[in-house]
């Protein structure tokens, strides 16, 4: 028997097996799909670097049996996400995965958006977009190797995908989903020698890192201590990374 989940807030959810299932866009009035070619024109304009590329937004999510979540997916474009700022239109809910990455002392690293990203100055874990898969049905290990691949690309740090863990799911702002997978604790100098090498790699081939600066926190109080925007599910994360201790 299923259970739909409580009303969006910025919750954190203990799953411990994940069910995936494609569905269909819901079909968009034409004066609702205009708007949203209006509005994503516009933030174009204002930032060139946005792209409408392909991505996954979550078609729903409810219980179906204890700790076993069922998420339908969507394959859209970055361009659907411009539907929030259309009066009387319905945006699907984006879908992404991110990463807790731990040192072996017990902080959490936080990683803050460049000028030139959609969030600039905001402070969040790495991670990104769920991508559609290629060619294949998208699954729980097809997930974890997106995650690890945000991990690489953004940190410089190399983690197969079968050492990341569900660790818990969240719901926050807009209804946005994120699976957030748990890495193998790694030392300070490691973190920050990798992050360093993988920002001056990007700068090399002409383009600004994603991350122009990562924080290595132990509870929210430090958290707190970070200037600027965070992402809304930061802060229940890294309090209850803390508590588990």
């Amino acid at each position: 028997m299923t259970e739909t989940l409580p009303p969006v807030g910025t919750d954190l959810f203990e799953v411990e097996r994940l069910l995936l299932a494609e569905a269909a866009e819901p079909p968009l009035p034409p004066r609702d799909a205009e708007a949203r070619d209006r509005v994503w024109d516009t933030a174009v304009r204002a930032n060139p670097t946005l792209f409408d590329g392909p991505v996954v937004a979550c078609g729903g999510v409810e219980w179906t049996g204890p700790r076993i979540l069922r998420l339908s997916w969507v394959p859209v474009t970055y361009r659907h996400y411009a539907l929030r700022r259309v009066p009387g239109a319905t945006a699907l809910p984006s879908l992404f995965v991110n990463v807790v990455q731990p040192t072996d002392d017990g902080r959490v690293l936080a990683a803050r958006m460049s000028p030139s990203t959609a969030a600039p100055g905001r402070w969040q874990l790495p991670g990104g977009s769920v991508e559609p898969p290629q060619g294949a049905v998208l699954d729980e290990p097809g997930l974890a190797g997106q995650a690890a691949r945000e991990l690489a690309e953004e940190l410089g740090i190399s983690a197969a995908a079968e050492d990341l863990k569900l660790w818990v799911v969240t719901r926050g702002e807009n209804g946005s989903v994120g699976l957030t997978y748990l890495a193998p604790a790694l030392p300070e100098a490691t973190l920050r020698a990798a992050f360093t090498v993988a920002a001056a790699a990007e700068r090399i081939q002409g383009r600004e890192p994603e991350l122009d600066d990562i924080a290595l926190v132990r509870s929210p109080d430090e958290l707190a201590g970070l200037a600027g925007p965070h992402a809304d599910y930061l802060k229940p994360i890294v309090r209850r990374f803390s508590g588990r201790r």
